[in-house]
């Protein structure tokens, strides 16, 4: 495979040129290390798997994945094969030589990247003399009962052993790149610096270890941030690094009374041991100045694969096919109790880690029980059902609910053969020529069956609040709020609320789709979090179409406040977090749910249509010049006798923003808040002005240029509604 860096920014069209030198991959190794190499676990296998395939394109043969062993994964994930690279070769030899199982293989998923993946076990036998170089590398002690910690460590010491053989085979060149992801990868670039290995090290903090912390516990930790006292631990590296705050808040008692203090040494530690320091937003970036110590050199917002439709109207096909399916399983869910439209029915959603203050649960909830409240004082002929999609421990699916997909089914199978009979009937009348008498195409047997089957969906108890049986049901935070919000899908309720505590596949017996299929039928994505560095949940709806809310308190809202100009016309809702009390938060979040469910079908569709042509911002192709920045200036300080680099401040998540939409905005209660609810006529004048075609070129063009305060194109007059960018 030719060595050759295929990838170029500027066929990615409408986005800014990004001017940095190309490295000569033909002399460069890189070598990616995380926990989450073919082990997925949470967000990090998302952006390791979906990077991968730019990067490979980038570095061909001389890219390498690191990762530990699970033979599960390694079964159905990796092909095992015997490395080409000689050095690597020899290196994996070495250390299966020496006692230690090392697996070398090529990761199927989009690029098809080398792994090279570490077996544990195989290796636990040196802990103890692992643990004490650690010690002796950093100060830092870990406890035999921390299993994690534990694992950590031998992966670390095994991802340094590694690179040592690599190095010691390697004269002038080709020169290694080491990019290690959390502090699970961390001892590894710790020893690496240690054993002064000529290695350029980069470390990426996806979320900081005692910040998740701290914000699990209520604590208001954005506004606090600055009275974070400074930490005692590994003062020989943070000398450097010291920002001179005037500290009040002990990080030390923090984290010691979370016993967790040894991994937040192994994090800060490795923070400052790397030559380059990358978060993947401002926010983190913000919070690891503070509870880290040292500012992020550059921000690597997180990406995704986009893969567009030939025809624009495609998603939207999709998005009416899934959310048919969803209604399926609704008339199962709530039969008995089916007196709402489902024409009419708006399906939101919240997914992820079962953090129910971190992602936003407390709020939501609350807010939902606002919207409730207006819906039913405005006598409103919208329903909406919300699921919450959050893992947590069960024993079975709820029988009540089982039971009424058979019930479902049971009246499907009914008027399936009542039709047929009906039908048949119908077409011998017709072929005489006759017209049937309707009062007798049915007959007596017809009937009776009909009844027994509307006498099968009474029902004489409420439709269940949770799909699964609850191991800990008493003290489950969502059923609690629940319980005392009074949700609890009455008839007069016209929010409906579904806890699935599940993650959603398509071999399910009770809702059987996949979490993308799942997420194209719904209508809105709700992720009010309170800490979420990133957020990958509303990116992915925004390239799927689907319009969410967030905060700006996650890298996502952020991200998107910053490029474009009126996110909620766009479909992107950004909640205050940090400047509101939570009071005001949920009435701000209450105010965009009721909104939506003002806005029209016609509004929906156009809403989507603007959501989707969001995604290029999101795709690896746009964002991928972060990483390739943070590697260039990582082996400009590692080598600088090899490679130079002019000083400037790190590549910004700016340069281009979508302005306001020319025409009238989707949501007319949020955009306008003076303006009432459309009636037809508007409809109908809004669709005279609004054109999918002419606003998608509109926005094609602005944005192939960065945005200047003020100023506008020489000939060009201000559109309706657009902003002075």
């Amino acid at each position: 495979m030719p060595l050759v860096r295929s990838l170029s920014m500027t066929s990615l069209n409408g986005l800014p040129l990004w001017e940095d030198e190309d490295l000569l991959v033909e002399d460069l190794l890189l070598f990616e290390v995380s926990w989450e190499v073919t082990n997925k676990v949470g967000g990090i296998y998302t952006v390791i798997q979906t990077k991968a395939r730019i990067t490979a394109d980038e570095w061909g043969e001389n890219y390498f994945l690191m990762g530990p062993y699970f033979e599960h994964n390694v079964k159905t994930q990796v092909e095992v094969c015997e490395p080409l690279n000689p050095a690597i070769k020899k290196a994996v030899e070495t250390m299966k030589g020496q006692g230690c199982q090392v697996f070398f293989g090529r990761w199927l998923i989009e690029g098809s990247p080398y792994v090279v993946l570490f077996d544990i076990a195989s290796a636990a036998w040196n802990l103890d003399r692992w643990k004490g170089e650690f010690w002796d590398a950093s100060n830092i002690g870990i406890p035999f009962q921390d299993r994690e910690a534990n694992d950590a460590v031998i992966f670390g010491s095994l991802t340094a052993w590694f690179l040592k053989e690599i190095s010691s085979q390697i004269d002038d060149k080709p020169n290694i790149i080491a990019h290690f992801h959390e502090w699970q990868a961390g001892v590894g670039i710790i020893l690496t610096r240690f054993r002064k290995l000529p290695v350029a090290t980069i470390f990426t903090t996806h979320a900081t270890l005692l910040g998740r912390y701290l914000c699990a516990a209520n604590i208001d930790f954005y506004n606090n941030l600055d009275q974070h006292e400074e930490s005692r631990c590994c003062q020989t590296l943070l000398k450097p690094h010291m920002n001179g705050l005037d500290p009040k808040f002990d990080i030390d008692k923090e984290a010691g009374e979370r016993q967790i203090y040894h991994r937040y040494c192994m994090e800060r530690a490795s923070v400052h041991c790397a030559h380059v320091f990358t978060t993947v937003s401002q926010i983190t970036a913000t919070e690891a100045e503070h509870m880290l110590k040292r500012n992020a050199d550059v921000v690597t917002p997180n990406g995704l694969n986009i893969k567009k439709f030939s025809a624009t109207h495609e998603f939207q096909n999709l998005h009416i096919m899934y959310k048919a399916r969803i209604q399926e399983f609704i008339r199962g869910h709530f039969y008995g109790h089916l007196d709402f439209n489902l024409e009419n029915t708006l399906f939101f959603f919240i997914a992820g880690r079962y953090e129910f203050s971190n992602k936003g649960a407390d709020i939501f909830l609350e807010a939902l029980s606002r919207l409730n409240f207006l819906l039913r004082v405005h006598k409103s002929d919208t329903t909406v059902v919300v699921f919450f999609i959050m893992p947590a421990k069960t024993n079975n699916f709820n029988v009540e609910t089982l039971k009424g997909q058979a019930v479902r089914k049971q009246l499907w199978d009914t008027a399936q053969s009542v039709k047929e009979k009906f039908g048949k009937k119908l077409y011998d009348a017709l072929l005489r020529g006759e017209i049937p008498d309707l009062n007798k195409i049915l007959d007596r047997d017809d009937i009776t069956i009909m009844k027994r089957a509307i006498f099968a969906t009474q029902r004489q108890t409420l439709p269940p609040v949770t799909t699964h049986n609850m191991l800990d049901d008493s003290n489950d935070p969502i059923l609690n709020t629940i319980r005392r919000i009074g949700l609890f899908n009455n008839r007069t309720d016209r929010v409906k609320v579904i806890l699935h505590p599940e993650f959603l596949s398509s071999a399910s017996p009770l809702l059987p789709m996949d979490y993308e299929e799942f997420v194209r039928g719904c209508h809105l994505g709700v992720f009010p979090s309170y800490y979420e560095p990133w957020g990958y949940t509303p990116a992915e709806c925004t390239v799927m179409g689907i319009p969410s809310v967030t905060t700006n308190l996650s890298g996502f809202g952020c991200f998107m406040r910053e490029h474009v100009a009126d996110p909620a016309a766009y479909g992107i809702y950004i909640v205050d977090r940090r400047f509101r009390s939570p009071d005001e938060s949920c009435n701000q979040l209450t105010q965009f749910l009721y909104g939506f469910c003002q806005q029209s079908r016609r509004q929906r569709i156009i809403q989507r249509n603007r959501t989707e042509r969001l995604s290029d911002l999101l795709d690896w192709r746009y964002l991928g010049r972060y990483y390739m920045h943070a590697r260039h200036l990582a082996l400009s300080r590692a080598f600088p006798e090899k490679f130079e680099m002019e000083p400037s401040a790190p590549p910004k998540t700016e340069g281009f923003r979508y302005p306001r939409p020319s025409s009238v905005p989707p949501s007319p209660s949020v955009s306008q808040p003076s303006s009432p609810h459309q009636s037809d006529e508007e409809d109908e004048d809004e669709d005279e002005r609004y054109d999918e075609d002419e606003e998608a070129e509109r926005d094609k063009q602005n944005i192939k240029a960065p945005f200047s305060l003020g100023i506008m194109p020489p000939g060009k007059k201000q559109q309706h509604g657009e902003y002075r960018n």
